[in-house]
């Protein structure tokens, strides 16, 4: 057997996000922390990679029956679902996609005129005093980015799907407790998740009460 699931919704963002892109050049008065953001739009973009390595490192710290250095002696639930490349080398079973901001015309009609917003932050030397000023940019409150997660099955066995997909449900959960992106201890980052589904996408028929139980795993978060 041989199937892709495909793994829909919307990830909210509740408080300013930055994830940050290149800052190789900045002219003075210039933002010193800009976000990544994608190169056609201009509009803020949340990298695939950064949504797969903070949900696997929460699950690490949960899952883990110690704290590990390497990734490859994560818990087998977590390689089960997220790969490994030494020892008994596996393919991930999920694929994240990079996502590109969608409600910018509906924050537009409320008022906005940047997609973005700059946070102006101080540092003082408790020694001298002296200020250490900096300009950091965010995602705005409100911004909307499209989940797509592909899960990939190579047989049927749906009581190891479920289990993946209870694995990935637990993380959307210790996530949205948690932050996205850099500066979290500061407030940025809050994230939650709305509207999760499931359905096949390619590939060999899924028993309709498989793809029940998936939906039901979800069921928080629509």
């Amino acid at each position: 057997m041989y199937s892709k699931i495909k793994i829909t919704g919307v990830i909210e963002v509740v408080t300013g996000m930055h994830i940050g892109g290149s800052s190789a050049f900045s002219a003075i008065g210039a933002v010193d922390s800009p976000v990544v953001k994608d190169p056609l739009s201009g509009l803020p973009l949340l990298p695939g990679s950064s949504l797969k390595g903070k949900l696997r490192t929460l699950l690490a710290r949960s899952e883990n029956k110690s704290p590990v250095d390497d990734p490859n002696k994560d818990d087998e639930k977590i390689l089960n679902l997220f790969g490994t490349s030494k020892g008994n080398i596996r393919n991930a079973r999920l694929q994240f996609s990079d996502a590109v901001m969608s409600n910018w015309e509906t924050l537009e009609k409320r008022g906005l005129r940047s997609s973005t917003e700059v946070k102006f932050e101080n540092t003082i030397n408790r020694l001298t005093a002296v200020a250490n000023p900096r300009q950091i940019e965010r995602a705005v409150r409100g911004s909307e980015f499209p989940l797509e997660l592909i899960y990939e099955i190579t047989e049927q066995n749906s009581d190891e799907i479920i289990s993946d997909l209870e694995l990935l449900s637990k993380g959307f959960t210790l996530l949205q407790y948690d932050y996205l992106g850099g500066s979290g201890s500061r407030g940025y980052g809050k994230v939650a998740f709305r509207n999760i589904k499931a359905e096949l996408a390619v590939g060999d028929k899924l028993d309709d009460s498989v793809l029940a139980k998936c939906n039901d795993i979800f069921k928080d978060f629509q």
